[in-house]
């Protein structure tokens, strides 16, 4: 139940397909609860906006130009670790989940979600309490048993920023090149790379060119 006059919940949407966000956008104002803090249809003004103006709760896509989603929420962490981000994607595979919650996501909701129920969602984590709405997807627990069981039914987990910067190594490019062609810092290009190895079970970038050549990943 929502208390008169009590502050409305504020909402940052960051979504770089416009008729999703502005339709989400005039749904959530349509609540008098909820109140839309501002919106950015690419990583880089998504987090210069939150880390200007703090929402309650952001609503996070994963796939946008520039910064994507992922690297956006590793950004806003540094200097908001109590942030509720909420990861609203298209991509439902365990590998975009997992690297979510990793990189501090505090919850992963598909964008076939029912609109009331992503209000419920909304409330819950803006309010402090424990969802258990069956369209929140977090699936952490799984990996870390099929961590251990050492056993896994995909290729490989390679994310979809992890496979564009295997590319870009096949190509012989460096890490301050692949950085500027993501716009994104040679450190968190560094990053990537490091995962890369980890996930392919590889020690260096020829190594691990060959192995994704050879699962054709690339």
């Amino acid at each position: 139940m929502v208390i008169k006059d009590a502050r409305p919940i504020t909402v940052f949407i960051a979504d770089d397909h416009p008729i999703l966000r502005i339709g989400l956008k005039l749904y959530l104002e349509s609540k008098q609860h909820i109140k839309i803090a501002g919106e950015a249809d690419n990583g880089f003004d998504a987090v210069n906006a939150i880390t200007r103006n703090p929402p309650d709760v952001v609503l996070m896509d994963i796939d946008m130009p520039g910064l994507s989603g992922i690297e956006a929420i590793r950004v806003v962490r540094k200097t908001l670790p109590d942030l509720k981000i909420i990861v609203l994607s298209t991509y439902s595979k365990k590998e975009y989940v997992q690297e979510a919650m990793l990189e501090g996501a505090n919850g992963y909701v598909a964008k076939n979600t029912r609109t009331d129920e992503l209000i419920k969602i909304i409330e819950d984590f803006a309010e402090g309490r424990e969802c258990h709405s069956p369209y929140l997807l977090n699936l952490a627990m799984r990996w870390r048993q099929a961590e251990d069981g050492g056993s896994d039914n995909f290729e490989h987990n390679l994310t979809k920023t992890e496979i564009r910067v295997l590319k870009n190594i096949a190509q012989g490019k460096t890490n301050s090149e692949i950085a500027q062609i993501n716009f994104v810092s040679i450190e968190t290009i560094k990053t990537h790379v490091q995962r890369i190895f980890k996930k392919l079970g590889v020690g260096n970038r020829m190594e691990a060119v060959s192995a994704a050549r050879d699962r054709r990943i690339i």
